[in-house]
């Protein structure tokens, strides 16, 4: 895959956002290994922008890894400085699980009732209403109904 090509003026940004970030991923003496690009793709998946450290003292084998990196995981090399990559690649959409058993949640509701004691102010109450209740105009809590069944003989015929 090829990498992403950004602006100077994007780079720039994703290297201010990553100033403050430590190194996610670690590469040893053995290099680059399949474990460490699968790890770097995950941490990319999860944050987007990540640092890697590489603890090997040859610069033209981390300016390697570097492009490497960059080149197969299809995300845009930021900065190289040291010891330490920056690589940036954009989080993937999340999916949002659907679960259609789910029932609505409770919910507080602030209800005003006038004073049994007339000309005073009216009192504030906060109830809390739950996914199979609901409110009255009086300002009670009751539970939804139920849907009328109908006779066994009805359903049994049809």
């Amino acid at each position: 895959m090829a990498q992403i090509q950004l602006t100077p003026a994007q780079r720039k940004d994703h290297r201010a956002d990553a100033h403050h970030l430590n190194a996610v991923v670690m590469i040893g003496s053995d290099g680059l290994t399949p474990a460490v690009k699968k790890e770097t793709d995950a941490a990319l998946k999860a944050h987007g922008l990540i640092k890697v450290r590489v603890l090997s003292d040859d610069r033209a084998g981390r300016e390697e890894i570097f492009q490497t990196l960059a080149d197969e995981l299809n995300a845009a090399p930021i900065q190289h400085i040291g010891k330490l990559l920056v690589l940036w690649r954009p989080m993937p959409p999340k999916e949002k699980k659907v679960n259609e058993d789910r029932m609505p949640g409770p919910r507080d509701v602030k209800v005003l009732k006038n004073s049994s004691r007339h000309g005073q102010r009216p009192e504030v109450k906060t109830l809390r209403v739950l996914g199979n209740q609901r409110l009255t105009p009086g300002g009670t809590v009751k539970r939804a109904k139920k849907p009328q069944l109908k006779s066994v003989k009805k359903s049994a015929q049809g």
